[in-house]
């Protein structure tokens, strides 16, 4: 016993500690070179396709929603028409006009020069004063609603001054637009359908108008961007609210604004073209996988797929995402698209 202890376990311990180091390094000899045989690396190990579309028919309807309110249409001002007194006030305080109502009668005073005489035998000089030459103009309302006047008997106006206001009574359903929804609502109709939060069933609302967004110069910040982040409204749509719907200022609507429909039109993902309105770009793929910028003629779109009038045909692939252009794409060895901000210089 003393000698297998002594001698026979030893041996077989040093036996199998040899059989280890020659596995060890078969495995990391050969794990090596398997490695340099498979992986080049000039080669990349993983290739990234990038997503295709094809064009394909569909129906496109362009329907705008707005986030909107309800807000009391602005009194019209009512102006003096001629420079003089107010002489007589004609109609009261708050008392309903119709566009025709006089409001005001002004008087107006012209000096007229005295007339001199001479007799030719004493050639002694008369004058003969004449009394000022006066007009009358009455101003009147010029639209319908509840009178107010900002003026008093007696008081001097001159021609275009405010003299009173009239307040329509009437409603309007106002929102803001952004860039986007206004390019979508180029030759809009002239109604919509509002929804009032909490009100009757949605109704249409006519004379839809459509303007630019007030700019107020005082809180306007100078850095574009820093504008462009504070103010992303560039327009405002109106419309009246029809007499007989009940509504009241300060609530909340929605307006839906249906700006053409098409059916059997070319869709493509608004993904995929690199502009939105009128003309735009897109990547077509050819057989062998190359890319192709196409310019593509735009139609309606709603928001997710967009119509192409001309440059496509059903069945073509393109890239369902529009590759971003950066600094580095831009060609600099033609001076007549050659950026200077870019490219220097």
């Amino acid at each position: 016993m003393g000698v297998t202890r002594r001698i026979v376990f030893p041996a077989i311990r040093i036996v199998l500690w040899a059989v280890i180091a020659v596995a060890l390094a078969k495995m990391a000899f050969s794990g090596a070179e398997s490695a340099a045989q498979t992986e080049d690396p000039l080669q990349p190990s993983v290739e990234v396709a990038e997503p295709q579309v094809t064009v394909a028919t569909g129906t496109v309807t362009n329907t705008v929603t707005v986030s909107a309110s309800v807000v009391a249409d602005p009194a019209a001002p009512v102006r003096a028409t001629m420079a003089g007194t107010v002489h007589r006030v004609l109609a009261e305080e708050g008392q309903a006009v119709a566009p025709d109502t006089p409001v005001l009668e002004l008087r107006s005073e012209t000096p007229v020069d005295p007339t001199v005489t001479t007799d030719p035998e004493t050639g002694i000089e008369t004058v003969t004063e004449h009394k000022p030459k006066v007009r009358w103009e009455t101003v009147r309302a010029g639209t319908a609603g509840a009178l107010h006047l900002t003026v008093l008997k007696d008081q001097v106006v001159a021609v275009g001054d405010t003299v009173g206001s009239v307040a329509p009574g009437s409603l309007s359903v106002q929102g803001t637009l952004t860039p986007d929804q206004q390019y979508r609502l180029i030759d809009a109709p002239g109604e919509g359908t509002v929804t009032l939060k909490g009100g009757p069933a949605p109704f249409t609302c006519t004379g839809l108008r459509i303007g630019a967004a007030a700019q107020d110069p005082a809180t306007t910040p100078e850095d574009p961007a820093a504008a462009e982040a504070a103010a992303p409204a560039s327009g405002t749509v109106t419309c009246a609210v029809p007499a007989g719907v009940t509504a009241f200022p300060g609530l909340g609507a929605d307006i839906e604004i249906v700006n053409g429909s098409a059916e059997g039109a070319l869709l493509v993902p608004v993904t995929a073209v690199q502009g939105s309105v009128q003309n735009g770009n897109v990547w077509v793929v050819a057989a062998d996988g190359s890319t192709e910028e196409r310019p593509i003629v735009l139609g309606l779109t709603d928001g997710q797929q967009v119509q192409v009038v001309e440059g496509l045909a059903e069945g073509d692939a393109v890239l369902e995402y529009a590759p971003v252009s950066r600094p580095g794409d831009v060609d600099c060895t033609d001076p007549a698209t050659a950026d200077p901000t870019v490219c220097g210089g």
